[in-house]
């Protein structure tokens, strides 16, 4: 009898475990599929950026200094995009990339406010079209960032309460990072319109 009533104990903690286990996969498989979503995106605005600082380059001859910025921010991004594309799980990656896009926002609204200056380029048909795209995109990160933070909450929440929290430390599922802007200039919206 005692041997059946231990090896139901075993069975029930072996299938709670199982469940745990299983759950905490779900989850944070879920928050790499919504970090696939930032990544397009991300990718995209990083693809029109140099289009936008081309267009601007033979208006804006004596801002040679911004729109090399905006360039060296943008390939820092690149790079750290790359990096977290590798690995959305690690934390250190997603800080290099929230610091690095947050310097690249703060240095688009800069670039953005520098082209209000240049009534020309403002009229452009290429620089109102790629400003179009910037700003659509800009949108689409938005949701895709608060996409992908709410399923780092579900997942952060799972693995820190307990009993779960046995399992994700015995499993080594670490905590999930945040997409975040650290830069408070960055928090602001890229004003794109040329109307």
């Amino acid at each position: 009898m005692l041997g059946l009533t231990l090896l139901g104990v075993f069975v029930v903690v072996g299938l709670w475990l199982m469940t745990v286990y299983n759950r905490l996969v779900a989850s944070r498989n879920g928050y790499k599929n919504a970090f696939s979503q930032i990544d397009v995106q991300l990718q995209r605005r990083h693809d029109l950026i140099p289009n936008l600082v081309e267009t601007a380059k033979s208006y804006m001859k004596h801002e040679r200094e911004t729109l090399e910025a905006v360039i060296a921010a943008r390939n820092s991004a690149s790079g750290a995009l790359r990096a977290v594309q590798a690995d959305p799980t690690h934390p250190a990656g997603m800080q290099k990339l929230n610091a690095a896009e947050g310097v690249l926002g703060g240095l688009m609204s800069r670039f953005m406010a520098t082209v209000e200056a240049y009534p020309d380029l403002k009229a452009n048909q290429n620089m109102i079209q790629l400003s179009s795209e910037l700003s659509q995109t800009e949108d689409q990160i938005a949701g895709a960032r608060l996409t992908y933070n709410d399923a780092v909450l579900s997942y952060n929440n799972l693995r820190e309460v307990f009993p779960n929290n046995l399992v994700a430390g015995a499993f080594s599922f670490s905590g999930a990072e945040f997409l975040k802007l650290d830069d408070e200039a960055a928090r602001k919206p890229v004003k794109v319109s040329f109307n």
